[in-house]
């Protein structure tokens, strides 16, 4: 194990986790990225079997035994590990024996497969996000020009006409209008800068529960509430990330009012979690808040997935396709990412918001 602190350090400085075991594969050490992976503690894992930290994983742990007696290098891509809770992680990892005054040890290195997926999925819809962005932006400005034209016309008709019938039509136009034009607004998006402030995220999502709870007794949905009260402020818009949030739980309050829903008791629950060593994009930061809204309507079809922040694409016939891609952007805004995993009666959308770190 480490002694010196600035070895230390530098090992809790690594996202990669790092394990180092004795000859009978037992835990002497774990940096801060290898117990965030596994769910144990250095303190707790001390002198553990592995077999005890990573469940029903007999093939793995006999490929690491076989690795220590010939004493050579092993690497497995993709590894489907059980750890603590019944969680199931995907990892890279290598064990590594070496020589340490006598006695064999290795070193077992774990890097996040998921995590590897996630961060490039991220890049990528990031960077269609910004080319769809400008592509619309160019479109507005395409689309606006003749609205307004076709807007000032209806109206210096309804002026000039006084019949009653006419007017009824040129008022429609008029209602189209405008409403075309606020939808191609809301497809560019606010330019107005972040007013940026230390904010509690609680207070942010009390204040959705304000603005959804007659919406949601009306539904009969359930609206519930896990928060981690040990969570700092973040560094946030908190208008601009009630409407995020906003959009998220009226997109579940609406799921669960389908006629797909096959059970009478909708729920929403609003979940909060502090995160620690998190890579949002390229940049990495020790802490970091996550929100994730779950409910347990009828699920998002396993084709949209993949599409549901891109604009206009929507699983209701009534759906305009513009919120979730709002909040998208609203999130790119704040250096923080959103994230969906849906099945049938599980629906966890997963908001995470870098933490400052105190300067003092």
């Amino acid at each position: 194990m480490p002694q010196d602190s600035v070895h230390k350090r530098l090992l809790d400085h690594l996202k990669t986790g790092v394990v180092l075991l004795d000859n009978r594969l037992r835990l002497l050490y774990l940096n801060t990225a290898a117990e965030s992976l596994l769910g144990v503690s250095d303190r707790k894992a001390n002198q553990l079997f592995i077999g005890d930290v990573i469940f029903k994983a007999e093939e793995d742990i006999s490929d690491m035994q076989t690795a220590l007696a010939k004493n050579v290098s092993f690497t497995k891509r993709r590894a489907e590990l059980k750890v603590s809770h019944n969680k199931i992680i995907f990892v890279d990892y290598t064990i590594d024996p070496f020589e340490e005054n006598g006695e064999t040890q290795a070193l077992l290195e774990l890097n996040s497969a998921a995590h590897s997926h996630r961060i490039n999925r991220e890049e990528s819809l990031h960077s269609a996000h910004i080319t769809t962005r400008e592509l619309v932006r160019g479109l507005a400005h395409e689309i606006k020009n003749p609205l307004g034209g076709i807007r000032g016309a209806a109206q210096l008709l309804a002026q000039e006409n006084k019949d009653v019938e006419l007017t009824d039509y040129t008022s429609v136009i008029i209602e189209e209008a405008d409403r075309l034009h606020n939808l191609v607004d809301r497809l560019v998006g606010s330019r107005k800068p972040l007013d940026l402030k230390d904010t509690n995220i609680h207070e942010v999502l009390d204040r959705v529960r304000s603005l959804v709870e007659v919406e949601v007794s009306g539904y009969g949905i359930n609206l519930q509430c896990d928060y981690d009260p040990s969570i700092p402020p973040v560094h946030a818009d908190s208008e601009q990330l009630i409407q995020a949030m906003l959009n998220i739980v009226r997109n579940a309050m609406q799921s669960l009012n389908s006629p797909d829903v096959n059970h009478q008791l909708g729920k929403i629950m609003l979940r909060t979690r502090v995160l620690r060593n998190v890579t949002i994009g390229t940049n990495f930061h020790r802490l970091a808040a996550s929100i994730e809204v779950i409910d347990n309507g009828p699920g998002i079809p396993e084709n949209m997935i993949d599409t549901i922040f891109y604009p206009m694409i929507s699983g209701r016939p009534d759906g305009t396709g513009l919120g979730l891609p709002i909040t998208h952007g609203i999130i790119n805004q704040h250096k923080g990412m959103i994230e969906c995993a849906s099945k049938v009666e599980e629906t966890i959308f997963t908001v995470v918001l870098p933490i400052l770190e105190s300067k003092n």
